[in-house]
């Protein structure tokens, strides 16, 4: 057993050569041995902390294999944004080589529009990396509160993305999950970029990649947040600088709008409108604002403002940022944040009450990190919809289509594995806003189940059981479900909420 854990402790170990771990090690992996190779120092080292070291408070944010939680050092006092990554979850997923490649992405970007990295340390069940806590929240919570932004305001914050994403795609990097959750604030209000779990270094990156963590192989592997991916990725076209330029034009839409350029009931909805371009400005919009975002949200990303042969220059003689002094942007004063005293939001997710904190004992090697609905994470996220992310693009592929009625839409639609007692079955469940709830078999594209509706819950109801199993019961029968993607909190709600329409 003690083999087996060091074993598996060796899949996920991050570490540089001169760490004290790694230099007390009696032997060296393949791995350690590469990066000595490469004379490769992290900047931000892996410590030999405990996660017991810290008092963990609010949950900022939740991920696929992650949390990110407030944590203050005990000896210090100094405050981070600790992600917290669940091992187990991230070998099961082969996430480990975009996980390290998030560690050596952040640990090489050194920039005031760029959350920082301070050190990491891990323990046999989770990994853990202590990020700059941006005490302003999220930028999706202040177009939230403020309704919509004015110009003024809308217009510095896009002046410092696009600052940051100059930066960022001048080390030949995408982020490819540029989005306002993702878009944090200083406690004085500046725009900081968060979270590069889908980062993709291109060929002449800057950034020193080591064999054994580089993102995914396939060049159209489709990732990033529903309303904010464009269409070229929709199409399997291969990743480029315009992908993160698509997404700018969409923020600065949502934050003079209010919402989304995209917005509709589902994914699916909203890929179609995407790929049709299928966009409308609000009359408000001032005419340099609506060619800014027209021009971003050109098909053709070699168009855009940002990546064509005139590079970030093209962008930032816009008239739209006229009244921006470039270099002297991080000096000036930003927008007045919006408080909110029933949630505060920060580092890399959907927010959460103040009584949604943890403790020690939640997490580390006293127990398995759990990411599910106990504290309202998963629901509030999955509920919100804004940090779904998908791993291909089946949910929205027109063969869905012949299981419609004229004039039915999709509301949720995920491939997911039905249990039975003793195999599974992967099959397409759908929900539609007929209401109709179905589930088909993708091979041979024939309903395999029509779940009888009802909006009584003694006759239909939904039982979530993790992130990823729940079960839909009828008076006949029991059915359990897993959706690999985590969005059992969201499937209760799509259900409960037609139910209570």
């Amino acid at each position: 057993m003690l083999a087996m854990e060091k074993d598996f402790d060796s899949k996920l170990r991050i570490e540089s050569s001169d760490s004290p771990s790694s230099s007390s090690s009696s032997t060296s992996s393949n791995n350690e041995n590469v990066l000595r190779s490469k004379s490769f120092a992290f900047r931000a080292p892996q410590e030999n902390f405990s996660i017991q070291d810290f008092e963990l408070g609010k949950i900022y944010g939740v991920g696929s294999y992650s949390k990110v939680v407030r944590a203050k050092k005990k000896d210090t006092g100094g405050v981070f944004a600790m992600k917290i990554m669940d091992k187990k979850f991230i070998t099961k997923e082969n996430k480990t080589a975009y996980v390290k490649l998030e560690r050596i992405v952040l640990d090489q970007l050194d920039h005031p529009g760029v959350v920082r990295l301070y050190f990491t340390f891990q323990d046999s069940l989770s990994l853990y990396m202590a990020l700059e806590s941006c005490e302003g929240g999220e930028l999706f919570d202040q177009i939230t509160r403020k309704g919509r932004l004015s110009e003024d305001e809308a217009r510095f914050y896009a002046a410092e993305i696009v600052d940051a994403l100059e930066y960022i795609h001048s080390m030949g990097l995408i982020h490819r999950d540029i989005k306002p959750e993702n878009l944090l604030l200083t406690a004085e209000g500046h725009i900081k970029i968060a979270d590069f779990g889908s980062v993709k270094p291109m060929q002449d990156s800057r950034i020193t990649v080591l064999p054994n963590a580089s993102s995914d192989d396939k060049a159209c592997t489709f990732v990033g947040t529903a309303a904010y991916v464009p269409p070229e990725v929709l199409n399997s076209s291969p990743a480029t600088f315009g992908n993160d330029l698509w997404a700018l034009g969409c923020i600065l839409y949502q934050m003079l709008s209010g919402t989304s350029p995209f917005k509709d009931a589902s994914e699916w909805l909203i890929f179609q409108r995407i790929i049709a371009r299928d966009v409308r400005f609000p009359d408000y919009f001032s005419d340099e604002a609506r060619d800014l975002i027209d021009r971003l949200l050109d098909m053709d990303p070699c168009r855009r403002p940002g990546a064509g042969l005139d590079g970030y220059a093209a962008l930032k003689m816009h008239p739209f940022f006229k009244e921006i002094d470039w270099n002297n942007l991080r000096e000036q004063t930003p927008p007045k944040l919006a408080l909110n005293q029933m949630a505060h939001r920060g580092g890399g997710g959907r927010g959460h009450d103040n009584d949604s904190s943890w403790n020690p004992s939640h997490i580390g090697d006293n127990t398995a990190v759990q990411i599910d609905g106990s504290h309202g994470v998963s629901q509030s996220a999955e509920l919100s919809g804004h940090i779904t992310r998908l791993a291909s693009i089946d949910s929205f592929d027109s063969k869905w289509q012949q299981f419609l009625d004229p004039g039915e839409s999709v509301l949720m639609i995920s491939m997911v594995k039905k249990l039975q007692k003793l195999t599974t079955k992967k099959v397409q469940l759908i929900l539609t806003n007929k209401p109709k709830l179905i589930y088909v078999d993708p091979s041979k594209l024939v309903v395999k189940g029509n779940i009888i509706w009802s909006d009584n819950s003694d006759d239909l109801s939904f039982q979530v059981t993790s992130p990823s199993h729940f079960k839909i019961c009828t008076p006949k029968k029991v059915m359990s479900f897993e959706d690999t993607k985590q969005r059992a909190w969201q499937w209760k709600k799509a259900i409960e909420g037609l139910q209570n329409r």
